[in-house]
């Protein structure tokens, strides 16, 4: 049974801090890195959270400090994981479109750098030659993943150098002498299938023999966390035990070891996280019972962006009699968070919890309609620290000059 926060625990917190207010708990954080690390027991493996989940300092040091590394998308997330105290040789950088000065800005700070084009790498080569050791995204051409705009690893996708295109990047490393420590894929995101993994392991294992200076085979993310009721996860130690029999007979076919790097973010961060908000007003719209709350798509996206399930709770009134609701928001824009749901009776001034809100949920808010972005709590060890204070209106102006 995974660790949970009680309703008791989330109403006090929405007493305490105000609505509506992201919820992170602590030891669910570590629950999930410590299944990784049982699953995966026997295996040469680094796991690096991918900090573009959730970047909150706070969060990163957590990670930091149960024994993580972590994985950046920017290199302004790169700043980031330094403050919170990460090694530049625990952090990982994977390239994504980006002027060729930020992938230099990245390896003078002294991070493991992925990069995900031709161009990026003859510059790169040119520059540093087989001096600074760096890995190449490719694109596997594989299709996985929930949803089209988080499948990376497909034949149309913008993400990293087509398998086809090989022999340029083998052309480079002759005229450069580039030196190429790690060749990387990343497929896309809520990836249930071991075998679609297992699929990306063979297409690395097949273009490997091209690369001597070879260390690493770099598998990305994407594990999927069960978002829906009775909903089933990626089977980590299944894929442990899978990667670790292929990876074993790799070694002593072909006489080499390469050590696998993984970065996970949703599966370490979603299920630690919490969105409570407060119904502001119930509206019986004759065919439909709109339950209204102090939130929207400025604050939590995913069911719109995405088509996103999120379980969603009535903790004042877990054992009221259900009805059907459109649980829907305060923006400007049709925000339903979820149609036709079935819940306990909802009345105004009622606290609704949305769960799987540590990943890619706050990251993705804005300041939309002008409205603040909410307050973030962690819990830990049974205390409850305030992380990041609610908006304000000056947050509003903070960059803006009255130049006029």
């Amino acid at each position: 049974m995974s660790l949970q926060l009680s309703a008791e625990q989330l109403q006090q917190i929405a007493r305490q801090f105000g609505t509506p207010v992201y919820v992170y708990h602590a030891e669910r954080i570590k629950e999930q890195y410590n299944r990784l690390l049982s699953a995966f027991d026997g295996v040469d493996a680094k796991f690096f959270y991918a900090a573009k989940a959730l970047t909150n300092i706070n969060v990163l040091k957590y990670i930091l400090s149960i024994g993580c590394n972590i994985d950046c998308s920017s290199v302004n997330e790169v700043k980031l994981a330094l403050k919170a105290g990460f090694e530049p040789q625990n952090i990982l950088y994977t390239s994504n479109n980006i002027a060729f000065e930020e992938i230099e800005e990245a390896k003078n700070i002294g991070v493991h750098i992925n990069i995900d084009s031709i161009s990026n790498l003859i510059k790169f080569g040119k520059k540093f030659g087989h001096s600074y050791p760096v890995g190449v995204r490719l694109r596997p051409n594989i299709m996985a993943g929930g949803n089209l705009k988080i499948s990376t690893g497909h034949a149309n996708s913008k993400f990293g150098v087509p398998l086809e295109n090989i022999k340029e990047i083998l052309d480079v490393a002759n005229e450069t002498g580039l030196f190429i420590k790690t060749l990387h894929i990343h497929t896309g995101s809520e990836i249930k299938d071991v075998e679609v993994f297992a699929k990306g392991i063979e297409v690395l294992f097949e273009v490997s023999q091209h690369f001597p200076d070879l260390q690493v085979l770099d598998l990305g993310g994407g594990f999927k966390v069960p978002y829906m009721p009775g909903e089933e996860g990626t089977d980590i130690p299944l894929l442990g035990k899978k990667v670790k029999e292929e990876f074993d007979l790799f070694e002593k076919k072909h006489d080499r070891h390469l050590q696998v790097w993984f970065e996970p973010g949703k599966y370490i961060v979603s299920e630690a996280g919490y969105f409570i908000t407060t119904v502001n007003v119930i509206k019986n719209a004759g065919n439909k019972i709109f339950a209204g709350v102090d939130s929207g798509l400025n604050h939590f996206i995913r069911p719109m962006f995405y088509g996103a399930y999120h379980e969603i709770d009535n903790i004042s009134n877990l054992s009221g009699a259900k009805r059907a609701y459109n649980i829907v928001g305060n923006i400007c824009e049709t925000d339903t968070f979820a149609e036709d749901r079935q819940l306990p009776e909802i009345h105004e001034g009622d606290h609704l919890v949305f769960r799987n809100a540590g990943a890619y949920c706050f990251e993705m808010s804005s300041h939309y309609n002008s409205r603040f972005k909410p307050a973030e709590v962690m819990v830990k060890d049974g205390k409850t620290y305030l992380i990041r204070k609610r908006d304000e209106l000056e947050d509003l102006l903070k960059g803006q000059i009255e130049a006029l």
